[in-house]
């Protein structure tokens, strides 16, 4: 019996596909295993905080409560339920907001039967319409009462692991802690990313300008890029560097560096960047220049040239990078693309002198300082207090 010849283009086509199905339902199976492993420990955390009400246990009490909790659970289950997880638990379910929804089945089920904190929940015409017909029903709803018990279906989605929402929990202000989270999960940060961003400041930096709505707007949404100054961070942090802020070192080197670490370049400077050139050449009457990076932003639909310089901002740094964008405008630019953008990263900027060489321009043109190192302590204190 004769065997076809395997083409080995065809054979690799599909061992590439079983290979993607089996790991997509790997990941899956892993996704749903953090989810339920993270709705479980609010469902905890609800179950403490409900007990400690109704019996308004508070203080050396609601510690006790906590410690023999733990004992027993250890017992039971092994590790993971210390006392500090079992606050930690408590602290979840009481810093992440709830979405209440009636199911199918409690929806069918009030007709006879309307609880307290349901009817809260409820238009007045519809309690009134519901209790007229307990009211000629009541027979009915004597006689179902042992069955009939509504319930709420709790909607609370986690979509990050249990380690980051712990990082999460270090957040205090409501509003910072729901940008982290909804950052985290659409740029798919790992713990080390988010906590990063947190000890940054990347919430309070992107915020520093915008009226409260603005800040809502984010909080909600995550970080949303609808023009250039969106998208500018000021200062950015370049720790993942690894050079030392006292040291010397020459643009080209800043540069060199840069790209040896895109990866964590592209975190820093947000969302829809993509690379697409360094040293970038233009050639004009002969005369050839040198832009430092060049990237892409998808969502602001424009390039984005970044000039790098180890001293302090000058006037004839924003005519060099005016000049970069006069010609990407009219020789690199498609008809669906917006005007580029400049950013000139530079390690010292004075913001008036900044003000005054800067205004005026047609085009946008940015300059932001970058720090070698994440800010102290001490720094992120005065910086809350501010």
């Amino acid at each position: 019996m004769k065997y076809k010849r395997i083409v080995p283009k065809i054979y690799d086509n599909l061992f590439k596909r079983i290979a993607s199905i089996l790991s997509d339902a790997r990941r899956k199976v892993v996704r749903e295993i953090n989810q339920t492993q993270v709705l479980a420990y609010w469902e905890i955390g609800k179950e403490i905080v409900e007990f400690e009400q109704k019996g308004r246990i508070h203080g050396e009490y609601g510690e006790r409560l906590i410690e023999r909790l733990s004992k027993d659970m250890l017992q039971k289950f092994g590790r993971g339920f210390s006392s500090t997880n079992l606050k930690m638990m408590r602290l979840f379910y009481q810093s992440f907001p709830i979405r209440q929804t009636l199911s199918d089945e409690s929806l069918e089920k009030q007709k006879f039967q309307i609880p307290t904190r349901v009817t809260k929940k409820m238009s007045e015409k519809t309690q009134t319409l519901s209790a007229k017909f307990i009211k000629g029903n009541k027979s009915q709803v004597l006689s179902r009462k042992s069955e009939i018990r509504p319930t709420l279906s709790f909607q609370f989605k986690p979509i990050l692991s249990w380690s980051h929402y712990c990082e999460l929990l270090k957040v205090e202000e409501p509003l910072a802690r729901s940008f982290y989270e909804k950052e985290a999960f659409q740029n798919n940060w790992s713990v080390r990313e988010l906590k990063r961003q947190i000890n940054s400041m990347l919430f309070e930096r992107l915020t520093l300008s915008k009226d409260t709505k603005a800040v809502m707007k984010i909080a909600k949404k995550g970080q949303i890029l609808e023009k250039p100054e969106d998208a500018i961070k000021d200062p950015y942090i370049l720790e993942f560097l690894n050079l030392k802020e006292e040291s010397a070192y020459t643009e080209s080197q800043l540069e060199q560096t840069l790209i040896d670490k895109l990866q964590y370049f592209l975190l820093e400077l947000g969302k829809g960047f993509t690379f697409v050139a360094r040293q970038k050449r233009i050639t004009i009457a002969n005369r050839h220049y040198y832009i430092d990076l060049v990237f892409y932003n998808r969502l602001l639909k424009c390039f984005v040239l970044i000039d790098l310089k180890t001293g302090d901002l000058d006037h004839a740094d924003v005519g060099q990078m005016n000049f970069y964008l006069n010609y990407f405008k009219e020789n690199e630019k498609q008809e669906d693309e917006n005007n580029p953008i400049g950013l000139i990263l530079c390690a010292k900027k004075d913001d008036l002198f900044a003000k005054y060489i800067l205004g005026g321009l047609d085009n946008k043109v940015f300059a932001s300082k970058y720090k070698l190192t994440l800010p102290t302590e001490n720094e992120l204190r005065r910086k809350l207090k501010s």
